[in-house]
């Protein structure tokens, strides 16, 4: 998340870089911060959403996610999953996928998600979960093969690939979201005129494309306040964090 410069007007570039829930629930894999995630700040608005895709290499006998889960519980401990290190988004996604379903795979850790995708890609190993600008190209091309998005619908520019609902594992809803957030005490007047120039300037059909052709997808009407942002924030903290917590994850 990130908060906004207090000169806003003096700043050429946008203040806030892409926030998410990987930051927001791994805060205890980082030394100390100077500042409370949650308590220094105020929410404004969800920005945007970025599912990321599981996707397998051709090599895997299996269509969708039901059939790649048969075939992992057929095969325990004899495939890996690429990550990019401790408590990240495919390193917690394969966690969980793994208490879920009963699953036993190796998790790989990798300096970067496209080592990761041109493993998957070269058949070293079997899976990984990635987002679209990454991933994406691969399974246009054939070179790999996506079982499913992580999110409760399919995207707009990947229509052909099932959300996680539609292939029976709710469960694993998960997205790098952009968040806007002000300085705790800014007054709710402010808040108030920060969220609808945001929402007006995500009405702009440019950008919404602009970030479609990246993976991101705009929130629903009703999640573009203030009140929706918090709910979800402390939502995705409480999701995540027990799942670090009991499995010891540390930076690395």
């Amino acid at each position: 998340m990130c908060a906004l410069p207090k000169n806003i007007a003096a700043t050429k570039k946008w203040p806030c870089g892409q926030p998410n829930n990987h930051s927001a629930a791994a805060l205890h894999l980082v030394p100390p911060l100077q500042y409370d995630v949650v308590k220094d700040f105020e929410p404004v608005l969800l920005l945007a959403d970025a599912p990321l895709l599981l996707v397998a290499s051709k090599a895997v006998p299996a269509n969708d996610l039901r059939e790649f889960i048969a075939w992992l519980k057929l095969n325990p401990d004899k495939s890996s999953m690429g990550t990019v290190g401790a408590g990240s988004p495919g390193h917690l996604l394969g966690l969980l996928l793994q208490k879920e379903t009963g699953t036993r795979f190796g998790l790989v850790a990798y300096r970067g998600a496209g080592p990761a995708m041109q493993d998957v890609v070269a058949g070293q190993i079997e899976t990984t979960f990635a987002n679209t600008a990454t991933s994406l190209p691969h399974v246009r091309a054939g070179s790999a093969k996506a079982f499913a998005v992580t999110a409760k619908k399919r995207l707009a520019v990947a229509p052909d690939i099932p959300s996680v609902d539609e292939a029976g594992l709710p469960v694993l809803h998960f997205s790098l979201w952009a968040g806007l957030f002000a300085p705790r005490g800014t007054p709710k007047d402010i808040i108030s005129k920060l969220n609808t120039a945001a929402v007006s300037t995500l009405g702009d059909p440019t950008i919404r494309e602009s970030l479609a052709e990246q993976g991101f997808e705009i929130p629903e009407r009703e999640r573009e306040t203030p009140e929706a942002l918090g709910a979800y924030q402390k939502a995705e903290i409480e999701k995540w964090w027990p799942i670090i917590k009991a499995e010891n994850i540390k930076a690395e």
